[in-house]
């Protein structure tokens, strides 16, 4: 099953190197039927694709809130594993067709770097954005239209894609 894991640098700087990126139960991103749910009218032949980076993007959005939770500094980057891991997740009891929730799945097992396809991190041009959206999230959370947009501005970011391999590099270049 794939999933995907939202986190931040330092997260994984301090996770990685046990192994274990995150011990049991773990909440992470997935294809749901909530999802599957909401688009329902999406072409066949691309649902799969789309389904999938939507709950890439779901995961990006709570990296954000992750971020909001750190000490500042650079660098200030959505970070995104995504993982193939056995067995299957259960959805959130709360799971709703509102963002993120509707692809929210919890593992009952420990989540591992063995199992790590992919890392999706923002490159540099993003950051300023990220800061910004950082910013205004509480505002955002209490109703206020224009902080809201501003949260949303970050997911015009695409995050770059790095293998699995390429980890130990993009943790020490601290990018």
């Amino acid at each position: 099953m794939r999933i995907y894991w939202p986190s931040t640098l330092a997260t994984l700087a301090v996770a990685a190197p046990s192994g274990v990126l995150r011990g049991a139960p773990v909440t992470v991103h997935a294809v749901t039927p909530a999802l599957r749910e909401f688009y329902a009218d999406a072409d066949p032949r691309e649902l799969e694709d789309e389904l999938e980076y939507v709950a890439m993007g779901d995961a990006a959005e709570e990296s954000l809130r992750l971020l909001a939770t750190e000490p500042a500094g650079p660098p200030v980057r959505r970070v995104v594993l995504a993982l193939d891991v056995p067995g299957t997740a259960l959805p959130q009891p709360d799971a709703s067709w509102s963002t993120p929730e509707r692809s929210r799945v919890v593992l009952e097992h420990d989540l591992l770097l063995q199992h790590l396809v992919s890392v999706h991190v923002d490159d540099a041009e993003a950051e300023e954005d990220v800061r910004a959206a950082l910013g205004a999230l509480a505002a955002a959370d209490a109703g206020d239209d224009d902080a809201r947009f501003t949260v949303e501005s970050v997911q015009g970011h695409e995050l770059l894609w790095y293998d699995a391999t390429e980890l130990p590099l993009l943790l020490a270049a601290g990018t």
